[in-house]
């Protein structure tokens, strides 16, 4: 008798188990509504079946996307799953949502935001040191947009430090910080960071300021201003 019971919950669930096409279509309907990407395991969850098929699922609608030229892009960044517009239609998206006015990060905050990118977590006195000019303006704009978040604090100065969010990792389409590309040829690689840091240290200027004021030396009120 239980063995009978057993067979016909088994096959109650292979009745359930979606098909192909079904799968496909759901999981569809459920990355439209999504408004962060989706992990693998919140998918298979809503969908009602087991990762490796969704995960499975999930490559290959992103390969049939590509392959017929579709401006939908499915994209796993950030730990997840989620719907993109294709790079290649981004000016008919813009002219629709923008009207003509483009938003765009400034020079300076780009720059500011490769140097977190390569090297957090950092302080602002250290992002500071390595472009030579006041960043708090720039490091404002970089928080209020969520490309950037407080990280803790530095052991050595007890500074705020600051690291790139899963937004930045989002919006640049990569899955984690190790998909970045090299580093540019103009942005100081980490020994030269540290050396800045050093000097910092000895620097007669930072050293007085320190005297003056009888806490960490704070390089930013030696800068210029991006402002």
């Amino acid at each position: 008798m239980d063995e009978d019971v057993t067979q016909l919950d088994e096959q109650a669930e292979d009745d359930s188990e979606l098909d192909d096409a079904t799968l496909e279509a759901a999981l569809e309907a459920v990355l439209l509504v999504v408004d962060s990407p989706a992990s693998n395991e919140q998918l298979a969850s809503a969908v009602g079946s087991d990762v490796a098929r969704v995960k499975s699922t999930l490559a290959r609608m992103s390969a049939g996307f590509t392959e017929r030229g579709s401006g939908i892009d499915l994209r796993y960044a950030a730990d997840g799953w989620r719907f993109y517009t294709r790079t290649a239609y981004a000016p008919y998206v813009e002219r629709l949502l923008l009207d003509g006015a483009r938003s765009k990060l400034t020079r300076a905050a780009l720059e500011t935001l490769a140097v977190i990118a390569y090297r957090q977590p950092l302080t602002r006195a250290r992002v500071s040191a390595v472009r030579g000019v006041n960043v708090d303006g720039v490091m404002r704009t970089l928080l209020a947009r969520g490309l950037i978040s407080e990280a803790g604090v530095d052991s050595e100065s007890n500074a705020t430090t600051y690291s790139t969010t899963e937004l930045f990792l989002e919006r640049l389409g990569l899955a984690s910080l190790t998909d970045l590309p090299p580093l540019a040829p103009l942005l100081p690689g980490v020994d030269l960071i540290d050396e800045i840091s050093d000097s910092m240290d000895t620097d007669p200027r930072v050293t007085r300021s320190t005297k003056n004021r009888g806490s960490k030396p704070d390089p930013v009120a030696e800068l210029d201003s991006d402002d």
